[in-house]
């Protein structure tokens, strides 16, 4: 996943959480000029109801208004702190509670009440591409704490090949030339290398073996 600045929201969905007063007409009416088209889940019993785990980050936007009181409950990811999709906050009341309410469900920009039309464009920018660069950054976050652990296995690989005879540069350059043949990762390509290595009745091990005996010779 690599992060772009998105500048055109046609086709995305503003899912618009808060009871109709009035002040919605603006909002609405924006968002169509910007090919987005609005949608009021009903409220029952002081909840939403919408199906979290039926929308699509690649569409949908949620608009929550910070007046309701616990109206809507998601699950941010404990690790990375995003919703399921960006969240642009409806502020009435700049009540510290209501913000950070709104923070806690993630929302990563803020539209002030009553909405006016020049303001709407920038609130969706910022929420949206605020909303990608997090997980774009949360993504390259986790494969490097993956490249980290897998380093382990990679300098058991460099030490298991170095016991054969290799010194450390060529163990390195031979395993970094198997994994790139075999369309893996270093780290992967290690971690295979090192299970097959302890099952050495497994023929695909002993196969590798005479690969990497044959680069051996090749690297010296």
């Amino acid at each position: 996943m690599t992060f772009r600045v998105l500048q055109n929201f046609k086709g995305g969905r503003a899912i618009i959480v808060g009871r109709r007063s009035g002040w919605e007409v603006t909002l609405e009416t924006t968002l169509a000029k910007l090919g987005v088209v609005s949608e009021y889940p009903e409220i029952v019993g002081g909840r939403v109801q919408i199906d979290v785990r039926a929308l699509q980050p690649e569409r949908d936007i949620l608009f929550i208004d910070g007046d309701l009181d616990g109206a809507v409950a998601i699950e941010v990811d404990p690790a990375s702190r995003l919703p399921p999709v960006p969240v642009i906050g409806l502020v009435g009341v700049e009540a510290p509670s209501r913000l950070k309410a709104l923070v806690n469900l993630g929302a990563t920009s803020f539209l002030r009440k009553p909405v006016h039309g020049g303001a709407v464009y920038t609130s969706l920018f910022m929420g949206v591409n605020q909303f990608l660069l997090r997980s774009d950054m949360y993504s390259r976050l986790q494969d490097l704490e993956e490249r980290r652990r897998g380093r382990r296995e990679v300098v058991r690989a460099i030490i298991l090949l170095m016991q054969s005879g290799l010194d450390e540069e060529a163990a390195y350059s031979l395993l970094r030339r198997e994994s790139m043949r075999a369309r893996q990762s270093l780290e992967l390509y290690c971690e295979e290398l090192l299970s097959r290595r302890a099952r050495p009745t497994d023929i695909s091990c002993r196969t590798t073996s005479e690969g990497l005996q044959g680069g051996k010779k090749r690297a010296m």
